[in-house]
């Protein structure tokens, strides 16, 4: 008894084992090389498990073997297996196919997928214990088929890297008895080995591009999915905060005979005036929805003030001027609202440093409550109020552009913007006609605005 490579003892009786068959002549498989490949190619574009099955049944063929699987190499990190893709049984009717074998010395396809050699095995049953390899008699106790011979060699790339394995087991002899495969058949098979094996391969390289492309396919299908989920989540989301925050808004202006119409029209303006200054689409979008929050901190402020009809002493205009900081104080907390908070906090801010509530001049003050003072100026000259009527367009750009008793342009107004909305000033004439006509339809008892 001699030990072979690996430290593997070998029986003549019993196992016979090969190195790869990379060494095994062409001349001596005669014209089965031009026969496997005629074999091949005789039936363009096959599948793996097409070609396997056709491989099995000639390789059978070839060894009277009344059974046998083709495996393929999977996993390409520590813990490679084989899985099956072809299974033929003259004996039984077999169905189960989808079943793996791990890579290793513990079974005879492992050990043959790890080390590249063929295996002939006479008994599997009388395999020693202390060899590295082991059959497996689960199918057999199963199944009542009764496994003897095996002859198992593996499958292998172009570039020599093992790619699969196929295993046959109990050769036919003419006297109907099992018994054990001859090395002849080595060189028979020797073409599945090489040429076939690179057949197989390109087949199943493109099976697995091809899976792997509709596995790409159904995960962008799911993404786009998500993403349009996603996009519908944020619209609605985004809608409910505009609601909440024109909810805020109109609760801010309830104390007004005008309530919600103000906010929706100093919204407008604020967004148009944004847009011809040159801001960016984003700034434009939220200052169109935040300005309406500018008067917020009137919420917190005595409601007995807010609707006293007659001057107003020292104490109570300095709680009015509070608005500024109570709406700052309530806006300031969530990162949404960082322009509605520095709009609500600075747009009485005036250009000469001589506003309230902190005295800030120039740029110093917000772009978003400069854009807003403008607006909010202009809306309440043309809005009617219990003290005073409503000015017409005209009437309220010239004291835009003159001033009066009350308003001084060139110290109130950023001087940049308020050119820009003197050279506009009819896109704000529009809006006011626009807004306040679907006001009358709303709400028809609603009257004297102009």
């Amino acid at each position: 008894m001699d030990d072979g490579a690996d430290g593997v003892q070998t029986r003549p009786a019993l196992v016979r084992q090969s190195d790869t068959m990379s060494r095994i002549p062409r001349r001596r498989s005669g014209g089965l090389v031009e026969d496997f490949l005629e074999f091949i190619d005789e039936t363009p574009h096959q599948s793996v498990r097409e070609v396997a099955d056709r491989v099995l049944s000639r390789c059978r063929m070839l060894t009277g073997a009344e059974a046998g699987t083709v495996f393929m190499l999977r996993g390409g990190g520590e813990e490679p297996w084989l899985e099956t893709v072809s299974v033929q049984n003259d004996v039984l009717q077999t169905t189960e196919i989808d079943f793996t074998v791990p890579v290793n010395g513990g079974s005879i396809a492992g050990y043959v997928a790890a080390t590249g050699r063929t295996l002939f095995v006479d008994d599997a049953y009388a395999i020693p214990e202390e060899w590295p390899f082991h059959f497996n008699p689960a199918f057999d106790h199963k199944s009542g088929f009764r496994t003897r011979s095996i002859l198992c060699f593996a499958l292998f790339s172009y570039s020599q890297r093992t790619i699969g394995v196929v295993q046959l087991i109990n050769r036919r002899i003419p006297q109907g008895d099992i018994g054990p495969f001859l090395s002849d058949h080595e060189a028979m098979i020797a073409p599945v080995n090489h040429l076939v094996g690179r057949a197989v391969e390109r087949i199943d390289s493109i099976e697995q591009i091809a899976r792997q492309n509709r596995l790409l396919e159904q995960r962008n299908a799911e993404l786009c999915a998500a993403r349009a989920r996603a996009e519908l989540l944020r619209q609605e989301t985004e809608r409910a905060f505009m609601a909440t925050v024109e909810l805020l808004g109109r609760a801010a202006e309830r104390h007004d005979v005008d309530t919600g119409n103000h906010i929706r029209r100093v919204n407008a303006y604020s967004a148009r005036l944004a847009e011809l200054a040159g801001m960016p689409a984003d700034f434009c979008e939220q200052i169109g929805a935040l300005a309406a929050l500018h008067d917020v901190g009137k919420m917190a402020v005595d409601k007995a003030i807010l609707h006293k009809p007659g001057r107003l002493a020292d104490h109570e205009v300095a709680e009015i001027r509070c608005h500024t900081i109570y709406g700052y104080d309530i806006l300031s907390i969530h990162d949404r609202m960082t322009m509605a908070a520095e709009i609500a906090y600075s747009h009485h801010e005036k250009w000469d440093g001589s506003g309230y509530p902190r005295g800030l001049a120039g740029e110093d003050i917000p772009l978003s409550a400069r854009i807003v003072a403008i607006c909010d100026v202009y809306d309440a000259l043309r809005s009617s109020r219990p003290y005073k009527a409503g000015l017409d367009h005209g009437e309220a750009v010239r004291i835009m552009t003159e001033g009066d008793d009350r308003i001084d342009p060139p110290r109130h107004f950023d001087p940049r913007l308020l050119a820009v909305f003197l050279a506009h000033h009819s896109d704000f004439a529009a809006i006011w006609d626009r807004l306040v006509d679907e006001a009358a339809v709303a709400d028809p008892d609603h009257l004297g605005l102009r």
